[in-house]
């Protein structure tokens, strides 16, 4: 089962199955009854009548309260590559926010903000949570995962690196692109080692498998539920493989009319296209 968030006629967010050829939706629940029993949906069988994909607006299938964290330098070679090589492998997980608003679609246009250079790719996995968490062990906190997407966390470098906070350069206008949600029973475990690969204009750019990770994600959610409860529709981006586009001698930053997609076995293909900061504007 594919799981993705939509609205009919400028309505609330719905959370839906997608057929398998893409050309219909199937309504599950409203976003809100989605999120309260999420194991419950995805274990059955799509009802209802199916409304064709062209009549609705597809939007990620995400609470707006939802926390967004994000884990960074979680692959050895991306650590290796990057601002933080000589520091070596970090103690604890590197962990950032997202906010909702800067999250979107498969096929939703990205605009470069006005003072960058063009953005870079970070082609990963988002893991979602699908029950309450307090003081949770690793297993009980991978217990709670209820779905997996393919994620583009597309960064604004020039914002990232002005402070010591990644705030900026991780939150710009649409910059967050989802993929369905795919239901972890489906996915099984990260630790198996899903590969993970992101082109840019159909050259690959990043080739990595899941269980190069250097924290999991049961162990991370665990790690995160001793400070603060997590909640059923809160997200987990696991981090990116090694091949970023800043990295590269010389740096490589996509620019407007540039596509880019993030492939991850049993996840599909994200598809976007960069587009110019104008298209930030009137929105």
């Amino acid at each position: 089962m594919r799981v993705v968030g939509i609205r009919r006629a400028g309505g609330p967010v719905e959370v839906a199955a997608l057929s398998g050829d893409g050309a219909r939706v199937t309504v599950l629940a409203s976003l809100e009854e989605f999120w309260a029993d999420a194991s419950r949906f995805l274990a059955g069988d799509p009802a209802g009548d199916p409304v064709p994909a062209g009549d609705v607006e597809f939007v990620p299938p995400v609470l707006p309260g939802a926390r967004v964290l994000c884990t960074g330098l979680n692959y050895l070679r991306h650590v290796a590559e990057g601002s933080f090589a000589g520091e070596g492998v970090p103690p604890y997980p590197t962990l950032f926010a997202r906010w909702t608003q800067s999250l979107t679609v498969d096929g939703a246009e990205i605009p470069v903000p006005a003072d960058e250079d063009g953005l870079d790719w970070e082609g990963e996995v988002v893991a979602y949570v699908g029950s309450p968490l307090v003081d949770a062990t690793p297993e009980e906190a991978l217990a709670a995962v209820v779905g997996y997407s393919t994620f583009n966390d597309v960064t604004s470098r020039r914002a990232q690196k002005l402070t010591s906070q990644w705030i900026l350069g991780k939150n710009g206008d649409r910059s967050g692109p989802l993929g369905p949600l795919v239901p972890a029973a489906e996915v099984g475990d990260l630790r198996d080692g899903l590969r993970v690969r992101t082109r840019v204009n159909g050259e690959t750019v990043q080739d990595g498998r899941t269980d190069e990770m250097v924290y999991t994600v049961g162990d991370t959610l665990a790690l995160v539920s001793r400070t603060f409860t997590l909640r059923p529709g809160d997200l987990l981006a696991t981090g990116t493989p090694s091949g970023v586009g800043y990295a590269r001698t010389p740096p490589w930053l996509m620019q407007p009319g540039d596509v880019v997609e993030v492939e991850v076995e049993r996840l599909g293909v994200l598809t976007n296209r960069v587009v110019g900061a104008e298209a930030r504007r009137g929105r």
